[in-house]
């Protein structure tokens, strides 16, 4: 065992490893208070360890499957109907390849959808001092003013 400090967040680990094990059944009211007491005051990693020695390692939390881009409902219509634009456009005589439109168009979606455009977004600022507007409302203008409303 280390005599090694710990800090807040490792107590804080302790103490929720000991309230998930008392939500399982494992420790009872008493013994969870009373652990939980004692991981809040450790000092070091030797006090910490005897409170979790006789509770089972946690378990490894797996990730969420990967969902694969062809799972969508999304991406089948889109083929389904690319597809019956293109035998339209070849029966029809094949000439100047019209389906490229919607085929691009509709696949900047499809491939969003798919999260591989997905990122974070820009929050818009609810503070009116530093919005971007630069026109006056039409409360404003319908009282022709010119200026903003106050």
């Amino acid at each position: 065992m280390s005599e090694l400090r710990v800090s807040d967040a490792d107590r804080d680990r302790v103490a929720d490893r000991l309230r998930a094990a008392a939500g399982e059944g494992r420790l009872t009211a008493d013994e969870l208070e009373e652990r939980v007491e004692r991981a809040l005051s450790a000092r070091t990693d030797a006090e910490l360890e005897p409170l979790v020695s006789d509770l089972p390692a946690p378990a490894a939390r797996r990730p969420p499957p990967a969902r694969r881009m062809w799972d969508s409902e999304h991406v089948r219509a889109y083929v389904a109907v690319n597809v019956m634009l293109v035998a339209i456009w070849a029966l029809t005589g094949a000439g100047y390849f019209w389906p490229i439109w919607p085929i691009l168009g509709w696949g900047i979606g499809v491939v969003a959808d798919a999260g591989r455009l997905r990122g974070p977004c820009r929050r818009r600022s609810s503070n009116r001092a530093s919005s971007t507007a630069r026109w006056p409302s039409s409360a404003g203008a319908a009282r022709g003013s010119g200026e903003p409303p106050r």
